[in-house]
């Protein structure tokens, strides 16, 4: 893997991440945080370029939805729960 595609790898899982943690549904934001981690781990020793290029753009996409998901959940917003009270204590 090129730099230049490893910086973009890295800079679009943080992204990601970043972007999941601003769900309201802990639900929501624990799995969908486990799923970016579970899917980059499972594709990090990929080296093909054009199939590295296909992952990249299917990543953007989900991070399209994630964004779109987020907006929908605040427009929805429920109470914590009682499991989010105590991570902050």
């Amino acid at each position: 893997m090129s730099a230049s595609s490893r910086s973009q790898v890295l800079s679009l899982y943080k992204i990601m991440l970043r972007e999941s943690q601003r769900f309201s549904s802990y639900n929501y934001r624990t799995y969908a945080i486990r799923r970016i981690r579970d899917a980059f781990r499972e594709k990090k020793n990929v080296d093909d370029f054009l199939e590295i290029e296909t992952l990249l753009h299917r990543a953007k996409e989900n991070l399209n939805v994630i964004q779109r998901q987020v907006t929908i959940g605040q427009m929805y917003a429920t109470h914590k729960l009682v499991i989010e009270s105590a991570e902050h204590r």
